[in-house]
């Protein structure tokens, strides 16, 4: 890491630089530390500087990589039996049931981001267009923008793009956020902790958002009919939520995202309800710390067995 001066006016601005190879080109990133130091402010700075540098890096490659553990062959047959034996497809799905999901879905992919809206007032919403007493207007609107969003991508033929990210955000929350349908603006940075201060998770850098995006989106494109269709709508949801490109509503994106590429394959949507959040939280982490999808995987795989259960029973 090397010292770079550079001159503003009458100012001498200083700045601690690292470049670094990645994929065959050379990636240079740069930590402002002040102005006009002398050699003692620059020493005391630098330190900091370095230790942000390198956790900038190692963010950025953790990142950068949409699949950290490539799964085997036989690790794909795997998944491949279990889904079979369930014999689910999309199509076998009835309007009923379209119905049923969109309702469960609604009531808890907004529950597990904190809506107070229950599931029977979900219903009435939906069903009747009567809104409850006492609740925000912001979580009924919520309501209806990702009830509308499962009816949207059952319609697009698009499988995962920057557009179509930023509709599905757009129609979720068009009448509850004024940055609904737009990325994370300059400045607006995501670092997620616990009540201690450690850090849970950190979304990449605002100026890396649509970068990343496209990669996704080209990897997603690239191995399309190389993996399983539950390992590709695992990686995007996993990423997606990694590269965290919205100030809020991230979360709600990403699954709905993520059962957009399974009926795209023609799989059914998965639900993961509200008492399963922690598992769900977990399967996240495993996957931003470790690289490990499977706990995402297995995540889908018991909605499916679940799924086979309740039309068994119908």
């Amino acid at each position: 890491m090397n010292i770079e001066i550079r001159k503003r006016g009458k100012k001498k601005l200083y700045y601690l630089s690292h470049s670094f190879r990645d994929n065959g080109s050379v990636k240079k990133v740069r930590r402002f530390l002040g102005s006009d130091l002398s050699e003692k402010d620059i020493e005391r700075l630098r330190i900091d500087a370095e230790a942000a540098i390198i956790q900038q890096i190692e963010e950025y490659k953790k990142i950068r990589d949409p699949l950290h553990t490539i799964l085997s062959n036989d690790e794909c047959k795997a998944i491949e039996t279990l889904v079979s034996k369930g014999d689910i497809k999309v199509e076998h799905l009835s309007e009923e049931q379209w119905s049923k999901f969109t309702e469960n879905f609604t009531y808890d992919t907004n529950a597990i981001e904190g809506s107070a809206i229950t599931l029977r007032e979900v219903r009435n919403i939906l069903e009747k267009d009567k809104w409850p007493k006492k609740k925000s207007k912001e979580d009924i609107s919520e309501t209806y923008g990702v009830s509308n969003a499962i009816d949207f991508i059952r319609k697009t033929d698009d499988h995962i793009s920057l557009g179509l990210i930023l509709e599905i955000h757009r129609i979720v929350f068009g009448n509850s956020k004024d940055f609904a349908g737009k990325f994370r603006e300059p400045g607006v940075e995501v670092v997620v902790a616990d009540s201690r201060g450690n850090i849970l998770h950190r979304g990449a850098p605002q100026k890396s958002i649509v970068k990343l995006l496209k990669e996704l989106v080209d990897w997603y494109n690239d191995n399309n009919e190389r993996y399983h269709p539950i390992v590709l709508a695992s990686v995007a949801h996993n990423q997606f939520e990694n590269i965290h490109p919205f100030q809020d509503g991230n979360g709600r994106v990403g699954r709905i995202l993520m059962n957009n590429i399974l009926i795209k394959h023609g799989f059914p949507p998965v639900n993961i309800e509200l008492e399963k959040r922690f598992e769900y939280y977990s399967s996240l982490q495993a996957y931003e710390r470790k690289g490990n999808l499977r706990p995402t995987i297995e995540l889908i795989l018991k909605e499916y067995r679940r799924l086979k259960r309740l039309m068994d029973d119908v």
